[in-house]
């Protein structure tokens, strides 16, 4: 369990962590290189989603639309309808239930925001825009109230999404401690009149604010004035000096924690709908049970359209190996409390936000059993790394073809666009020309989000399931019996066992 090896030998050349962290110390806390990778946790958890299958059936076929009957002929899985939707009263579509992590102030959401926002909005799903953009925009002019009053990153955040959007999701901007001092809400609605801002309390992968790193003591120290914390302090002498040494090469930046209250909160909700938002989210971590409850319950009494819920493991970026791994409610535990929660309140008569799940969520069998465990409260699931994944390799691909060093990997498919991207063709169809101004990242995530949208067209129709709200959670069943102790779903040997044991009877 110390991760350490058996023997230690003395002139080891390396490297375990211990070894590694003997001379670079924090350096080792964090997934690197920093601005290259995406990182998320390893550990297995006693239970997780892979614990629950789903339930297959030969007769039936519930929610139909579109004028289509329920019989075999248009009982097929082309005609599930996967769309689904959020929000209090002013509801926002989506073409599959899913949609973006928080894509915020790193550098792996910055180099590739044009795949990721372009992707999104062909795919018709929800883009969120995460903290701390405006806060490290190298571009950022500040008022004489130092609210932000010019913020190029954030601008182009904002148009690119929107240059492709066509009705389904939508582009929304995440706030923290800091963003909410710098004014960001009252520069996206009165710049570019979004619809919708989202509260931030924390994420899956960590409990403290967001990170990033940076390699310039400058602008270390431009980030130090703006109001973030950063670490090693790039104003104390001993580390400029190591600065200059070379022995230290970067420095953190990380947000404050924030500290919630009803009063606050609700304060802050009302404060945000008189600058003209419609729609108010909230993103939570993997707290405990007593945060879990306040989410939920004052997102209830403040009517909030969306409450995201993340749990552990999770990570994008820049968060620490150690809290990624060790910190936090796993995702399937937190989802079950979730659902718990929601019966709790809706039996009191109040009405539960729409939901979401986050935390290491990757396919469409994930997505089908997140909507069964927590029907009818959770509406979409979030992805963060899975949803990435396609808009760097796409980029990749592109920069690959360019330089005629295409992997096997990819060659064995093709050495055109034409030929690699299933859906090329498709996209053409419908942008004809401008289809040279959507980059490859973007056609791959399109192209992940057309197989995600069939592989749970399939489940779906296997369960008899033809559209999004008649999805139940006698949908699933649990492999062993904690997790149907964990979850309330029944042990496969349970599950139906009186409508069998009624049929074998004759009755």
């Amino acid at each position: 369990m110390s991760g350490l090896c058996v023997d230690c030998l003395d002139g080891c050349r390396g490297g375990c962590e211990v070894w590694l962290a003997s001379f670079r110390g924090r350096e080792v806390i964090y997934p690197g290189p920093f601005g290259e990778i995406t990182a998320g946790a390893d550990k297995n958890y006693p239970i997780d989603y892979s614990h629950l299958n789903i339930h297959g059936y030969a007769v039936g076929a519930e929610g139909m639309t579109n004028g289509l009957k329920p019989d075999p002929d248009d009982a097929i899985f082309p005609n599930v309808n996967v769309e689904t939707d959020y929000g209090w009263t002013k509801k926002v579509k989506m073409k599959a239930p899913v949609f973006t992590g928080a894509l915020g102030s790193t550098d792996i959401a910055m180099n590739n925001w044009e795949h990721f926002a372009v992707g999104a909005a062909i795919a018709g799903v929800t883009l969120v825009c995460g903290e701390n953009v405006c806060g490290i925009d190298p571009g950022l002019e500040l008022n004489a109230s130092k609210k932000v009053k010019s913020s190029p990153e954030m601008d182009r955040r904002i148009t690119t999404y929107k240059r492709f959007h066509e009705g389904y999701g939508e582009i929304l901007v995440q706030m923290n401690v800091e963003d909410t001092r710098l004014g960001v809400a009252e520069y996206v609605i009165d710049k570019h009149g979004l619809n919708t801002i989202e509260l931030k309390w924390g994420q899956g992968a960590k409990c403290i604010g967001g990170e990033i790193k940076v390699r310039d003591i400058e602008r270390a120290r431009e980030l130090a004035r703006r109001g973030y914390v950063v670490t090693p302090d790039p104003n104390r002498k001993d580390v400029a000096l190591g600065y200059e040494d070379g022995a230290i090469k970067e420095f953190e930046r990380h947000s404050r924690l924030g500290f919630v209250s009803r009063e606050g909160f609700m304060a802050e909700v009302e404060r945000l709908r008189k600058l003209g938002f419609e729609r108010i989210t909230l993103k939570t971590g993997a707290y405990s049970m007593a945060e879990l409850a306040m989410a939920m319950r004052w997102g209830s009494e403040a009517r909030i359209d969306l409450l995201t819920i993340d749990g552990a493991p999770g990570g994008t970026g820049m968060s620490p190996w150690p809290m990624m791994n060790e910190w936090g409610i796993p995702t399937l535990y937190l989802q079950s409390l979730t659902y718990e929660f929601a019966e709790k309140l809706t039996g009191m008569g109040l009405r539960v936000p729409d939901l979401a799940m986050a935390g290491g969520l990757s396919n469409e069998a994930d997505i089908y059993k997140v909507l069964a465990l927590g029907a009818p409260y959770f509406r979409a699931v979030c992805m963060g790394r899975a949803l990435m994944i396609p808009g760097m390799l796409g980029k990749n691909i592109e920069k690959w073809i360019k330089e005629d060093n295409l992997p096997k990997t990819v060659s064995r498919y093709g050495t055109t666009v034409e030929e690699i991207f299933l859906n090329y063709e498709e996209i053409v169809e419908k942008y004809g020309k401008d289809v040279k101004n959507i980059p490859l990242g973007a056609i791959g995530i399109f192209t992940f989000a057309r197989k995600l949208t069939v592989g749970l067209q399939q489940l779906m129709a296997g369960a008899r399931r033809f559209s999004i709200p008649v999805i139940s959670r006698k949908d699933i069943m649990s492999l062993t019996e904690e997790c149907a102790r964990v979850t309330g779903i029944p042990y496969v040997m349970d599950s139906y066992r009186e409508e069998a044991e009624a049929i074998l009877a004759g009755k």
